[in-house]
């Protein structure tokens, strides 16, 4: 009897800078949705440094501290007020890590997060970002994803934000064809989910055992998080 494979679960989400619809800055409602799904691996991005809780504290530090034990910050925006950008964060050991600039020229400045995390049953790479609001710039980003992901015989998780909604050439035709496993969930506004921003890529397809969405987040931020459980040396279809 063969045994079941061990998964791990991650999570991406764009937290709208933890200030919810009240408009208040909200980062223990976003801690504690987190926690509810106890993901792994966690892409966040617009984490807002500028905006600090009642009793002080980076957002980057507070969110590494509650959900892991490994934390890749890339800030984008730098000021006097503090940082903006993204941010993976892993309870698992990580063992080789890069953040990279596909800022388009002209555009608001973007990073992606490449990670190799050990996760039972293996090294899995990551690739976590946050991409543009125009088709061209998105394009290009899209490629250089591809680049930065490299050796297609290596397991691979590619999320985040893509602000993608156009089909014809977009940043989910070309991710697709590498990636083949992927989430396709609607993800935003959340308060009426029209457009499908937020994913979860993986190849090989059949690593990504299933996914699904949290619409509990509608009070939190703009997007709704995607959930994905992956696992490594499985055939099981995607649920």
């Amino acid at each position: 009897m063969t045994a079941a494979p061990q998964t791990v679960r991650v999570m991406t989400w764009n937290i709208h800078g933890a200030v919810g619809r009240n408009p208040r800055f909200e980062l223990a409602r976003v801690v504690a949705l987190i926690r509810r799904w106890m993901p792994d691996i966690i892409a966040l991005q617009e984490i807002d440094s500028r905006r600090r809780p009642p009793k002080g504290g980076n957002p980057f530090t507070l969110l590494k501290d509650a959900l892991g034990q490994h934390g890749i910050g890339a800030k984008a925006i730098t000021t006097a007020d503090g940082d903006y950008g993204q941010m993976l964060i892993s309870c698992c050991p990580v063992l080789d890590s890069g953040v990279y600039d596909i800022s388009w020229p002209e555009r608001e400045p973007r990073r992606a997060i490449m990670a190799d995390i050990e996760v039972p049953g293996g090294r899995l790479r990551f690739v976590a970002t946050h991409l543009g609001l125009a088709i061209h710039e998105r394009r290009n980003q899209a490629r250089t994803l591809l680049a930065i992901a490299g050796d297609p015989s290596v397991p691979t998780v590619v999320m985040g934000d893509f602000n993608d909604w156009f089909w014809p050439g977009s940043v989910r035709q070309v991710l697709s064809r590498a990636f083949p496993g992927r989430s396709r969930y609607r993800t935003f506004p959340s308060i009426f989910p029209l457009l499908r921003l937020d994913r979860i890529y993986c190849r090989p397809r059949e690593a990504l055992l299933r996914s699904f969405i949290d619409p509990a987040a509608r009070g939190i931020s703009d997007h709704l998080p995607v959930i994905g459980d992956v696992a490594l040396g499985t055939a099981a279809p995607r649920a």
